[in-house]
C-alpha cells in the first residue's frame, strides 16, 4: 500500500469511527476534549504506522485501543496518577485482557450506547441549543466544522466557537458523561432530535464534497433514533422524526446515478426505492399517529409518506402535502419550511402560486447563502417559459453550493434551457 493510500485509507476510517471512539473515551475518562484530544493522538499514531503496516482488520478498534494506552501514559505523567490510576487506570488495565471483546460491545446496539450516552451529556440543559448542536455534530455525527456552519447557515467561526464554549462548559462544570435519568429525558429530546435529524440530513444531501450524499451518515442517524424509539416509546415525535429517516432514507438507492449523478425526485426510478424502509417508515408513523398529535417530525414524515405512497411521480397527492406544509410552518416558522412549502404549491396548483411564495423569501437573511432559493426559483420560472431568468437562477445556485455533484447539476439545467453556462 503505497503512502497516499494509506492515508486516504486512514481518513475514510477516521470519518466512520472517530464518534465511536471519541464515546467510548468520553466515558471513560469523564472529559470530552480529553477524549477528543486522546482519538486525535490515535489518528496521529495511524498516520505513522499503517502506511508501512498496513491496516489493521479492525480500525476502529485499533484506534480506541492506542488511545487508550495515550490516556494511560498520559495519566502517569501527571501528578493525578494515583487518583486518575483509582478511577480509570485499573479498569482499564483490566479491561486490556478482553480489551477485543470490550470493544466489541461498546459498537453493538443497545440502550446503553456509548454514542447515545455522549449525545445526552452533549444535549445537557447547562449548554445552550446552539451549543448542544454544534458539539453533537462535531463529536458524533463526524462532521467539520464548516459542514456544521452550512447546516446552521451561520459563519464557521461561530461554530467554532460554540464548540469550544461547550466543551469548557462541560469540563468546568464537571457534567458526567451519562444517559439522564428518566425524569430529565423529555427535557432534552427537543434538541437531541433536532441533532440527529441533521446528522441525517448532512448524509442525505451533502453540503460539500465530492458525492451528493453519505449514506453512512443517514445510517448512523437512523440507528441513533432507532435506538431512541426503544428508549423512548412513549414519545411520538420520536417515532416521527424515525418515520421521516426511514422513508427518506429508503430513496437513496435512486438518488444518484451509478456514476454519481444526482437523479432528481420526479425522475427518480421508484421501483430502486428500498420498500422495507418505506414499510418500516409508515409503521412508525402509524405509531406516532397512535400517541398523539403529529409534531414537526410526525407532520414531515406525513409529507415524505405522500412521495413513498405514490406509485409514480404523477401520482402524488400535492395538494395534501401543501396542506401539510402549511401545518408545518404554522407549527415551526422557518424560511426553508416555506421553500419547500412553494415547491409543494407550486406543483399543485401551478408554478405562479409556488413562485410567489418563493419570490416572498428572497430578502430572508438566513437564506442569502442558501443554493436551494435560486434553484427552486429557477424551476418554477422554468416552468413558466421564463428560460433566460430561470438559467440565471440555476447559476446563480451553481455559484452558492459548495457540493460538486449539485454544482454539475445546477449548470446542466442551466445549459439545457439554452443559455451558455458560466
Amino acid at each position: 500500500m503505497t503512502v497516499a493510500a494509506a492515508h486516504r485509507a486512514v481518513e475514510a476510517v477516521w470519518r466512520i469511527e472517530s464518534p465511536r471512539v471519541i464515546a467510548t473515551l468520553a466515558r471513560m475518562v469523564n472529559d470530552i476534549g480529553l477524549a477528543e484530544e486522546l482519538a486525535q493522538d490515535a489518528l496521529v499514531a495511524a498516520l505513522e504506522e499503517w502506511p508501512h503496516k498496513g491496516v489493521p482488520d479492525n480500525p476502529g478498534a485499533w484506534l480506541t485501543l492506542t488511545a487508550k494506552h495515550r490516556a494511560i501514559d498520559q495519566f502517569r505523567r501527571r501528578d493525578t496518577y494515583q487518583r486518575k490510576l483509582q478511577e480509570i487506570g485499573l479498569d482499564m488495565e483490566l479491561r486490556q485482557e478482553s480489551a477485543q471483546a470490550d470493544l466489541d460491545d461498546a459498537l453493538d446496539d443497545h440502550i446503553g450506547d456509548d454514542l447515545l450516552r455522549l449525545i445526552f451529556t452533549a444535549c445537557h440543559p447547562e449548554l445552550p441549543v446552539e451549543g448542544r448542536l454544534a458539539l453533537t455534530l462535531r463529536l458524533l455525527g463526524g462532521l467539520s466544522t464548516a459542514e456544521i456552519a452550512r447546516a446552521f447557515l451561520v459563519p464557521e467561526p461561530t461554530v467554532g466557537q460554540r464548540i469550544s464554549r461547550a466543551k469548557r462548559t462541560l469540563a468546568d462544570k464537571r457534567i458526567p458523561i451519562e444517559l439522564p435519568p428518566p425524569a430529565e429525558l423529555p427535557a432534552r429530546l427537543a434538541s437531541l432530535l433536532e441533532v440527529i435529524y441533521l446528522i441525517f440530513n448532512e448524509g442525505y444531501a451533502a453540503t460539500a464534497g465530492d458525492d451528493w450524499t453519505r449514506p453512512s451518515l443517514c445510517q448512523e442517524a437512523m440507528r441513533l433514533g432507532r435506538v431512541l424509539a426503544g428508549l423512548m416509546p412513549g414519545e411520538p415525535e420520536v417515532h416521527g422524526l424515525l418515520a421521516l429517516m426511514e422513508i427518506q432514507a429508503s430513496r437513496l438507492p435512486a438518488r444518484t446515478a451509478p456514476d454519481g449523478t444526482p437523479v432528481l425526485l420526479l425522475d427518480q426510478d421508484r421501483s430502486r426505492w428500498d420498500r422495507l424502509l418505506v414499510r418500516r417508515g409508515l409503521a412508525a408513523l402509524r405509531r406516532a399517529e397512535e400517541l398523539g398529535t403529529l409534531g414537526p417530525y410526525g407532520l414531515q414524515a406525513a409529507i415524505a409518506a405522500c412521495h413513498a405512497r405514490a406509485l409514480t411521480a404523477e401520482a402524488t397527492d400535492w395538494e395534501r402535502m401543501a396542506a401539510l406544509y402549511r401545518l408545518l410552518a404554522h407549527l415551526t416558522p422557518s424560511p426553508v419550511v416555506e421553500l419547500n412549502r412553494a415547491v409543494a404549491v407550486g406543483m399543485a396548483y401551478g408554478p405562479e402560486r409556488g413562485l410567489e411564495i418563493a419570490d416572498g423569501l428572497r430578502d430572508e437573511r438566513a437564506l442569502r447563502g442558501y443554493a436551494h432559493l435560486p434553484a427552486v426559483r429557477g424551476d418554477l420560472l422554468a416552468k413558466l417559459g421564463r428560460t433566460e431568468e430561470a438559467s440565471a437562477e440555476f447559476r446563480r445556485a451553481a455559484e452558492l453550493t459548495r457540493n460538486a455533484r449539485e454544482r454539475d447539476l445546477f449548470l446542466e439545467r442551466a445549459a439545457a434551457l439554452g443559455t451558455r453556462a458560466v
